[in-house]
């Protein structure tokens, strides 16, 4: 598939074709859920942060909220992190009595050692368009889970340079 301007995106889905909800879903649904996953570090939640992300997308979409196409994806990946956000403000109002840790080892090893096929392969080709760099930060911090000091100090970086490359990654 071509890939399609934002601004084709967003004019499409407020015209109804659901082909632009798909190229819209198509396009970011790898960085949200990326993100979703670092942030939860749970498969399930992050497919739930990345439904979540998508239905409201669209319902402002639809009704014109969105400012500028231009900045479709900010605007994504700020619905991501409003939804993160309410999952842990909801999950503090409960008292999370389960952390996600304790949820895991109820998963058998091998479901949480794969992703399903869709998952890995969008991940993939969204790792893939990254610079050697960024690709490096990504597995030292998400995969290695090292600390943004030890990553910066390993690259050869100052630390808040970690952060930038980072953001964008994502």
């Amino acid at each position: 598939m071509l890939a399609t301007a934002d601004h084709e995106i967003v004019a499409g889905i407020q015209n109804g074709r659901t082909e632009s909800e798909s190229a819209l879903y198509e396009k970011y649904s790898s960085r949200v859920f990326y993100l979703a996953l670092r942030e939860t570090r749970s498969q399930h939640d992050a497919e739930d942060v990345r439904a979540e992300t998508f239905l409201r997308a669209l319902q402002a979409i639809r009704s014109n909220q969105v400012r500028s196409a231009a900045a479709l994806g900010s605007f994504i990946l700020g619905v991501t992190r409003n939804v993160l956000h309410e999952l842990y403000a909801k999950r503090r109002q409960m008292g999370d009595a389960v952390s996600t840790d304790e949820v895991d080892l109820a998963t058998p090893s091998h479901e949480r050692l794969f992703l399903d096929q869709e998952v890995r392969i969008a991940i993939q080709k969204t790792i893939a368009r990254l610079k050697p760099r960024e690709q490096l930060v990504l597995r030292l911090l998400i995969y290695d889970e090292l600390p943004s000091e030890e990553v910066a100090r390993r690259i050869a970086i100052a630390p808040e340079r970690v952060r930038l490359v980072i953001s964008r990654a994502l």
